[in-house]
């Protein structure tokens, strides 16, 4: 099997290229890397550090937005989950961009962090940060998102692409903390989370990640 991606799908950004080279259908094989003391060949591929990597043949390539854009250009035949013109690859990229940018310090470097990870440490959690993250720094950015939905199935030309992507992979985070999208307020991105959610290629993933945050615990 050529493509191999290195890194755990509990981090969103190895979530977001297993769940880009599920949409393509392309067969790859997930070797575990943790974000944390990773083994010394790794930084040959990857010199900062971080997950997730691809290997593609004698290709290697670290970051997972610049990894999903090879993806999606190399591998045409299948969905195009850049959009199908300019401006719909320039919003989408906006959309991940801001998923990754100002969804992730809030739902995964605290939300997580504290409930999840830092327990797994054996840390304190702070809850301070999660709700100060929850009630006051995460609505005005679901309420954007919410405007840029609007009443459509997905953000961009109303099919799946990696700004859908990029977004439920950051809220699968928080709802592993315990926190989910307030659908009252904000029922068309709860309804779009819910749909991504479904993919039969996340639903996989979330059976796995259970497993590791069971063993976690």
């Amino acid at each position: 099997m050529s493509l191999i991606v290195y890194g755990v799908s509990l981090s969103p950004y190895v979530r977001k290229v297993c769940l880009c080279l599920a949409a393509k259908q392309l067969d790859y094989k997930l070797e575990i890397v943790s974000p944390f003391n990773q083994p010394a060949w790794f930084f040959e591929l990857n010199p900062l550090g971080r997950i997730p990597a691809l290997k593609d043949g004698d290709l290697v390539l670290a970051d997972s937005s610049v990894i999903c854009q090879y993806l999606d250009d190399k591998y045409t035949g299948n969905t195009a989950l850049l959009g199908d013109t300019v401006e719909q690859t320039a919003q989408v990229r906006w959309l991940e961009k801001y998923a990754d940018y100002e969804l992730a310090p809030l739902t995964t470097f605290t939300v997580f962090q504290q409930r999840v990870i830092n327990l797994g440490m054996q840390k304190v959690c702070d809850e301070s940060l999660v709700k100060l993250a929850m009630n006051e720094q995460l609505p005005p950015h679901f309420d954007y998102l919410e405007g840029v939905l609007g009443h459509n199935d997905y953000f961009v030309g109303n099919a799946l692409t990696l700004a859908d992507i990029a977004f439920a992979s950051q809220i699968i985070n928080m709802q592993h903390a315990g926190e989910q999208i307030n659908a009252q307020r904000w029922p068309n991105l709860a309804a779009l989370f819910e749909r991504v959610k479904a993919l039969p290629a996340m639903q996989t993933l979330l059976q796995s990640e259970q497993a590791m945050l069971a063993s976690m615990q």
